[in-house]
């Protein structure tokens, strides 16, 4: 394995990248949009599971 594939996302991360870079421009606006939401509620979904798991061990 090279380091370039052990640090690639599980989740198909670099490929969707790869995948919008081929689109036309304002597609990839919009694509790119798209990622970015998606990723905010995947890390906001995250921080609220982490404040709920903090909040047991008291």
């Amino acid at each position: 394995m090279t380091e370039e594939t052990t640090n690639e996302p599980a989740d198909g991360l670099w490929s969707r990248l790869r995948l919008i870079e081929g689109q036309p421009l304002a597609s990839r606006a919009e694509a790119y949009s798209g990622l970015h939401d998606e990723l905010s509620r995947r890390l906001d979904s995250g921080a609220r599971l982490d404040r709920r798991d903090a909040a047991g061990a008291r």
